[in-house]
C-alpha cells in the first residue's frame, strides 16, 4: 500500500491580490451606487450588484483558502480542503437569482423606459472599466487552479464586459436619446451572470460529485498503468478530486509473478505526477495470484 500526499504552498501571496482586487471592487462598487441613484441608472445598478457579487466570492475565497490550509482533524480526515467548493457552489446561485431578479426589471425597464442621464453613466462606467483591469490584473497573478480564484476572475472579466456595455448604453443614449438602451446593457449584464454563475455550478458540482478531473480520462489512465512494465493488471480504479486543485487516485495494481511491488508502484506513481500531475494516491499493489485477505460473515455456531 503507497500514499502519496500532495502539499500546497503558503497562500499568503495569494490572499493579499485577492485582498487588493476586493478593496477595489468595495470601493467602486460604492461611488457606483451613488452614481446609478442620480442617474437613475439600472444598468450602473446592475452593475453594481454584479459586482458585489465579484466581493462576495472574493470574501468567501479568502475565507476558504484559510479553512482549506488548516490540518486535518477528527473526522475531517481531508480537513476542510472542499470549503472552496461549497463557496464556489453558493457564488454561483446567488449569480443566478440576482441574474433572474435584474432581468425581470430589465423588461419593465424596456416596456416602460424611466429617463437616465447618459453623461453620468458613460463616466462611471469608463472608470468601472478601468478598475476592473486593475482588479483583473492582480487576480491573474494569484493561482487560477483554485476554482474560487479563478470563478473570481471569470466574475471580474465579466464585470469588465458589463462595463463595456454599459459605456456602450451611455454613449447611445448621449448621442440617440434611446432610454432603452440602459434596460438592453442590463440584460447583457444578466446573461453574463448566468454564463458565470452556471460555469460555477457546474464545475463544482463535478468535484462534489466526485466525477474524474476534467481533462482526465480514466479509462485512458487505466491503460497506460496496465502498460507499465511489470504490471499484470489494473482494477477499482478510482480518480477524484479532494479540492479544486487536488487530483487523486486509488487503485488496485496486480504484479506479475516474480515482480518487484515496491519497483513497480514507485513507476506508477512518477507516471501519474508527470502525465496527469496527481500527487495524492493510494496504491494496492500485490503480487498475481497471490491470496488476498477476505472479510467475512463468521458462520453461525452448530
Amino acid at each position: 500500500m503507497s500514499a502519496g500526499h500532495d502539499h500546497h504552498p503558503a497562500a499568503g501571496g495569494d490572499q493579499r491580490l485577492l485582498g487588493g482586487a476586493l478593496a477595489l471592487i468595495l470601493a467602486f462598487m460604492a461611488g457606483e451606487v451613488v452614481v446609478g441613484l442620480a442617474a437613475g441608472s439600472l444598468a450602473l445598478l446592475s452593475d453594481a450588484a454584479h459586482m458585489l457579487t465579484d466581493a462576495a466570492s472574493l470574501i468567501l475565497a479568502l475565507i476558504a483558502m484559510r479553512l482549506a490550509v488548516r490540518p486535518p482533524r477528527g473526522g475531517y480526515t481531508y480537513g476542510l480542503r472542499r470549503a472552496e467548493i461549497l463557496s464556489a457552489q453558493a457564488n454561483g446561485m446567488a449569480l443566478l437569482v440576482l441574474a433572474v431578479a435584474l432581468a425581470v426589471e430589465a423588461i419593465r425597464h424596456l416596456v416602460s423606459p424611466p429617463p437616465v442621464a447618459g453623461t453620468p453613466v458613460l463616466v462611471t462606467a469608463l472608470v468601472g472599466i478601468v478598475v476592473n483591469l486593475a482588479a483583473t490584473l492582480l487576480i491573474s497573478r494569484a493561482n487560477r487552479d483554485n476554482l474560487n480564484i479563478r470563478g473570481a476572475f471569470a466574475h471580474i472579466l465579466t464585470d469588465l464586459y458589463a462595463f463595456v456595455a454599459t459605456a456602450a448604453a451611455g454613449l447611445v443614449i448621449i448621442l440617440a436619446g434611446y432610454r432603452r438602451a440602459d434596460g438592453v446593457a442590463t440584460l447583457v449584464v444578466a446573461a453574463l451572470m448566468v454564463r458565470a454563475g452556471v460555469g460555477l455550478l457546474r464545475a463544482s458540482g463535478r468535484i462534489l460529485l466526485e466525477a474524474a478531473p476534467a481533462g482526465i480520462d480514466p479509462a485512458q489512465v487505466g491503460t497506460r498503468l496496465a502498460r507499465v512494465p511489470g504490471v499484470a493488471e489494473v482494477h477499482d480504479l478510482h480518480v477524484w478530486q479532494i479540492g479544486s486543485d487536488s487530483p487523486a487516485l486509488s487503485a488496485h495494481v496486480l504484479v506479475a509473478p516474480g515482480g518487484d511491488c515496491h519497483d513497480t508502484r514507485r513507476a506508477l506513481e512518477r507516471l501519474l505526477h508527470d502525465a496527469y500531475g496527481i500527487e495524492h494516491t493510494t496504491l494496492q499493489v500485490d503480487h498475481k495470484g497471490d491470496g488476498l485477505l477476505q472479510i467475512g460473515q463468521d458462520r453461525p455456531p452448530h
